[in-house]
């Protein structure tokens, strides 16, 4: 028996298998449903044990002077963050007499743009009144402190105008002084000055006649700004319904929960590298899937269909031992409990043969340290397992999980049917079970799955695997009637590996 586990190219094999993926999370499925009733409890528990406290809303409708149709919502953010300042917190404290300092204020309230010149307050406080005063006090406050600031620019910009007028005016005095003051004489160049003082006489005119109406015209936009600033829904108070919080808590804890479950499923099968599926661990092992057998359901419409799978896995069994000229083993990887039931149920139907002797080699002395009941074959330990009679038909049962004496293997039976739960052992230790039987020269007639997945439609059978055990018991056969060769060793054969260039080929 080689210990090539797969008659596919290394190559061919991806990266990672998604629907080995997904029938890996699907299996894990009680943890990541524990996890989402976990998250559905703890929303639920939030909302009972963390109530939402009283709260009051109100909105504000804010005139801006550089409202345009396409502001992408700069001013009214630029509001936003104005609510949350010391100085409006503070107008809104003192318009109260409340002792409370304005920094403490400003985690009590929020302010959101619902549109480019619509803002919504919300305060929170010990009760709904409390809570609705403090909301009038802050829009308020807010709405006076946005009417200061757009008189003050408008008084700014009509101040810096009149004073511009003014010095132009200044300026306009002394030119009228200077056509006063000029020479009679009419000389050209005299002529000339007396125009040019006379051009700017009428650009001055113009230039002080533009600023008054600029000036004028700055404190006509003021009291449009300031009537469209006001409070157009009154401060009222929001009324919170436990059940409806409760709900929507749970249900986001519900799916924070089962995304979180999922994603921990997906990692953990990522990095555990456990083959579930049929085509995989066929392929680990180097033998064929044989024979499965459904865990147990709780159900108990389901529960006539495991015995009948039962049975009919027992008598495969037995036909198998029965055509077999040399003892046969069960070893067990993940499901003890399952394999010593199995070699009960084989050791039964061999009886009809003859005697049998089950010779338990599980952890623990499972098999050997039970209660005997009339009509159970006769069990022993596996330290007495080469004292025993070859006339007895011989059932060895076994364990290949990590700290197993691969030598002592050899005791329980010379051929051997591995009895594997699905999603138990990685892909590493199932090709160190396949290595270390094939040192021991132990051929496996097949692979027993337990707990297989129910809709795994992958193809089990390994072409060669099986041919590599029957090949293995003929040579036995022969060596046992003294016609074949002695069996020597026979190495690994990998398959030839392709050149890349002619230079490798070389």
């Amino acid at each position: 028996m080689t210990t090539s586990t797969s008659s596919e190219s290394p190559a061919a094999a991806p990266l990672l298998d998604l629907h080995a993926l997904v029938v890996a999370v699907r299996r894990r499925r009680r943890l990541w449903c524990s996890m989402a009733v976990l998250g559905l409890l703890a929303g639920t528990a939030l909302a009972v044990l963390l109530p939402e406290p009283p709260t009051a809303v109100t909105k504000v409708l804010v005139a801006h002077q550089e409202d345009q149709p396409n502001d992408p919502g700069t001013l009214i953010r630029t509001d936003v963050a104005l609510l949350q300042t010391t100085r409006i917190a503070d107008k809104a404290l003192r318009s109260l007499d409340s002792p409370v300092k304005p920094e403490d204020f400003m985690r009590d309230y929020t302010g959101v743009g619902l549109t480019n010149n619509l803002l919504q307050i919300t305060v929170t406080a010990d009760s709904d009144a409390e809570a609705v005063t403090r909301a009038k006090a802050l829009a308020d406050a807010f709405v006076a402190d946005h009417v200061r600031r757009i008189q003050d620019a408008a008084n700014a910009e009509s101040k810096a105008l009149l004073d511009q007028r003014d010095r132009m005016q200044t300026e306009l005095a002394q030119v009228n002084k200077s056509i006063g003051s000029g020479s009679p004489d009419s000389g050209p160049k005299a002529s000339a000055d007396l125009e040019s003082l006379f051009a700017r006489r009428a650009e001055l005119t113009s230039r002080i006649t533009d600023f008054s109406q600029r000036a004028a015209e700055a404190r006509v936009g003021t009291p449009q700004l300031v009537a469209g600033t006001q409070i157009v829904d009154a401060p009222r108070a929001v009324r919170h319904s436990l059940p409806r919080t409760a709900a929507t808590n749970g249900v986001i804890g519900l799916v924070l929960g089962l995304v979180l479950g999922l994603a921990v499923a997906a990692l953990g099968t990522v990095v555990a590298d456990r083959p579930v599926l049929r085509r995989e661990i066929a392929a680990n092992l180097g033998a064929s899937i044989i024979a499965e057998l459904p865990r147990r359901p709780r159900r108990l419409w389901r529960r006539r269909r495991i015995r009948v799978a039962r049975e009919r896995l027992t008598a495969s069994l037995a036909r198998t031992v029965r055509n077999s000229a040399e003892p046969v083993s069960l070893l067990e990887l993940g499901c003890a409990r399952g394999a010593s039931v199995i070699a009960l149920d084989l050791a039964v139907a061999l009886a009809a043969d003859g005697p049998v002797v089950v010779i338990d080699g599980l952890p623990g002395r499972q098999l050997a340290g039970r209660r005997q009941k009339p009509g159970d074959p006769t069990v022993v330990g596996g330290e007495r397992a080469a004292t025993l009679s070859h006339q007895d038909l011989r059932l060895g049962v076994g364990s290949v999980s990590p700290g197993t004496a691969w030598t002592d293997l050899q005791y329980l039976g010379t051929q051997t049917v591995l009895v594997v739960r699905a999603g138990h052992g990685s892909a590493a230790w199932l090709h160190t079970v396949a290595r270390q039987l094939a040192d021991q020269r132990i051929p496996v007639i097949g692979v027993v799955l337990i707990d297989p997945d129910p809709r795994d439609r992958t193809d089990g059978t390994l072409w060669d695997g099986l041919h590599t055990a029957l090949r293995g018991q003929i040579e036995r056969l022969a060596r046992q009637h003294g016609t074949g060769p002695r069996r020597t060793e026979r190495l690994p054969m990998w398959a030839a590996r392709v050149p890349d260039s002619d230079q490798e080929a070389r």
